[in-house]
Formats: structure tokens, C-alpha cells, sequence
């Protein structure tokens, strides 16, 4: 929240007709309130609000035993608890100076509906109501203020994506030297020379990227594992996800999924679940291209719409089992819209700073078969933007 523009947030919280916005966390229960205010690594074991009225300086409300170690740049005036009666009384005090009837947004969604953002328990919430307050959500906020990119984020993006992009660019070209040499690799040691990649280009990730032949790549989250050592032959389909991010504080991820076949001629098969994926990703790029023409701003239920049905006019509907994109930020699943309205009916808009991904795929198991294809959109000033390359064809892996 030091980053954050305190006055530029009220004057929102005005546009909104919100009186406040309050953050609230308890043992990281609310990783969004937690982010906010950069309070990753220290050591609170008790509740905490942050309240930033409409007008009028913001507050921390904190146990005594934690006023000492709460950082002392996040903005605002300290005020202390340490009963449970204490904090009762604070809560009142704060929150009956908003007024009566005060609209207060916090990481709540009516019906859970949108659970990326349903970070404040049910208890709580009963506890601020009982003040006379109306709690709504704090969806837009959270978009405006802790989700957009920065330059210094945008960079840091384009730089993972060249090194990832690369990456993926010679998992292939390694799989087909082997077979060029009469050898087998197997998911795991492709999986591991992606790692090294990483860690040679200074690159984190929270999860090895994902290494998946034949029907391993029906499953969307397949994870090799030397349990189950999978060897990567001739005449196999491999689908390769990988996402990973620079190690600055404030470093965003970047997130890819490509598929290739070892040989010359892919089964015809294959090229027709390729062919309506691909479709459906352009399809979903397009319609924020022509939104960004027309001046409109859409919202994430609707690229998920124009997608899905692309997949469902060419037979696959029962076959794309998730949402075609997720918000991106410094978690690689952040805070911001998702292009979903299969999982969730995401209402939140698709703003103008916002990172997230296409990745629509389709899923045959049971013919040994599964693709997915996935590409991070930035929508700048000047409309969305993708910063790596777009897979037109199969990679052929010979």
C-alpha cells in the first residue's frame, strides 16, 4: 500500500459512492489485504484492519502486542487493542464516524460467487454488520489499484516471457535431438532442463512447469513425476506449460502453453482439436481488439463466452473443462479479472493495466490426445498487446 496512491483510492472510493475500503487479514486469511500493504514476511499473529475513508487520513487498528512491528510505512495513524472488548469498541468508533448507513467495500462477493475474492469469513463480516455498515465488494478497487501493471512491472514481464518463451523453444529442440540420436527422454528430465533454464536466467516459479505426452495431456493439471517415469517416443504429443518470474519484489509472471508431435505428420486428429483451439484463442484476442476499437470495456464472462462457443461450434464443448484465462500479476493466479464463465460468472472489467491469459484447451483422455495453447495479453493504453510469439502450427519435433 506504500506504492499505492492514497489520494487517487479516495477519490475513487467517491466516484463508487463508497465511504471506505477496509482491509482486514487474520494468519494470512486474505492474501489480498496482505499484498495491499506489503506485509509478507512479518510476523502478525492477531487481527488487523486497515481502514482508508472516503475522506480523512486511513487508520491501522492493531494488537498491542504488534504496534511495535507493523511496518511503519504503511500510511496512516495507529491505533491499539489488546481485549477483545478494546477491539469491539475501536470497530465502532472507526466505523461509526463513516456515518450512518456506510457503504463499506471489503474482499467480499455476494454468494461467494467470485471466490478469488471472498477472502473475509463469514463471522466477520456478521461482527461489521452488526455496526450498521453495508459491506460490498471490493472488486473494482482491488483491479484499479492492485492489479495493474507498472512500466517497471511490464518490463519485468516481457523479460520472463523472452527467457520462458526460449525455454520452450529448446525443451522441443532437446526432445528431438535425442530421438535423432536413437534416445527416449522422459517428461521429468525435459521438466528439469526447463528448471535449469530458470535458474541460469534468474527466473522463481511456485510450481515446475508441466511436461505431458498423449493422454497426460488430456488432463489440464497433469504433473509428471518420477513415480511414474513417461517416456517421450516418436509419434507422441507433447504439451508443454510453463510459467515463471523474475525474483524483484514486485515482479510479474509470465505464463505459455505450446504443444508439438515428435515426427513429420501429425494424426489428422491432433490437427483438428489444434486448429479449433487455436481458433478459439484468436477469437478471444479479437474480441478485445475490437472492444478496444469500439471503445467498449468488457468484462471477463464475455471473452470466456466468445471462446467457449468457438470450441462448442466445432463439437468440443464437454471437452474445455475450465476457464479460458486467468489474471496475472506477482502471483502467476492473481487478483484480477479471470475470462471465466464456466467456473465463475466473472463480472469484473477488463481495464486498461490489467495482465492475464487466453488459454483455451480441449481434452480427449480417452483418445490419448489433449491441447491447450496459451498466450499472456497485456491490454496497454493503446489496446491489448501480446509480447510472445502465437503458435500457428504444431511444433514438429523431428
Amino acid at each position: 500500500m506504500t506504492a499505492m496512491d492514497i489520494p487517487a483510492l479516495q477519490r475513487a472510493l467517491v466516484e463508487q459512492q463508497l465511504d471506505a475500503w477496509l482491509l482486514y487479514d487474520f494468519h494470512g486469511q486474505n492474501p489480498t489485504a496482505v499484498s495491499a500493504l506489503g506485509l509478507e514476511g512479518h510476523m502478525l499473529t492477531r487481527r488487523w484492519f486497515y481502514l482508508v475513508p472516503a475522506k480523512g487520513e486511513p487508520t491501522v487498528l492493531v494488537h498491542a502486542i504488534e504496534l511495535g512491528s507493523f511496518p511503519s510505512d504503511v500510511a496512516g495513524r495507529r491505533e491499539r487493542y489488546a481485549s477483545w472488548t478494546s477491539l469491539r469498541d475501536a470497530l465502532g468508533r472507526l466505523l461509526g464516524a463513516l456515518g450512518p448507513r456506510a457503504r463499506v467495500a471489503m474482499e467480499y462477493f455476494p454468494e461467494g460467487a467470485i471466490p478469488y475474492l471472498s477472502r473475509v469469513d463469514a463471522g466477520t463480516l456478521e461482527l461489521l454488520r452488526g455496526y450498521g455498515i453495508e459491506v460490498v465488494s471490493s472488486a473494482e478497487l482491488v483491479q484499479a489499484f492492485l492489479c495493474r501493471w507498472d512500466a517497471a512491472q511490464l518490463d519485468s514481464h516481457r523479460r520472463a516471457l523472452a527467457v520462458i518463451d526460449a525455454a520452450k523453444d529448446a525443451a522441443f529442440e532437446r526432445i528431438g535431438q535425442a530421438h535423432r540420436r536413437g534416445e527416449t527422454p522422459r517428461e521429468t528430465e525435459i521438466q528439469g532442463f526447463l528448471m535449469d533454464r530458470f535458474r541460469e536466467a534468474g527466473l522463481e516459479t511456485d510450481h515446475a512447469p508441466i511436461v505431458a505426452v498423449n493422454a497426460h495431456a488430456g488432463d489440464p493439471h497433469y504433473e509428471p513425476s518420477e513415480r511414474t517415469p513417461t517416456p517421450i517416443r516418436p509419434g507422441d504429443t507433447v504439451l508443454i506449460d510453463l510459467w515463471a518470474r523474475g525474483t524483484g519484489p514486485r515482479d510479474v509472471y509470465a505464463d505459455i502453453t505450446w504443444v508439438g508431435f515428435c515426427g513429420d505428420r501429425p494424426p489428422a486428429r491432433l490437427e483438428e482439436i489444434f486448429r479449433a483451439t487455436a481458433g478459439a484463442r484468436d477469437a478471444g484476442l479479437a474480441a478485445l481488439e475490437r472492444a478496444h476499437r469500439e471503445e467498449r470495456v468488457l468484462q471477463g464472462w464475455e471473452v470466456d463466452r466468445t471462446v467457449r462457443d468457438h470450441v462448442a461450434a466445432h463439437g468440443f464443448a464437454e471437452k474445455f473443462v475450465h476457464r479460458t484465462g486467468h489474471s496475472i500479476g506477482r502471483n502467476v493466479h492473481g487478483d484480477g479479472a479471470n475470462l471465466d464463465d464456466l467456473e465463475t460468472h466473472d463480472t469484473r472489467r477488463l481495464v486498461a493495466g490489467l495482465g492475464f491469459s487466453i488459454e483455451p484447451g480441449i481434452y480427449l483422455p480417452e483418445e490419448g490426445l489433449g491441447v491447450r495453447l496459451e498466450i499472456d495479453v497485456f491490454l496497454a493504453d493503446d489496446g491489448p498487446k501480446v509480447f510472445s510469439k502465437i503458435q500457428r502450427e504444431l511444433v514438429r519435433v523431428a
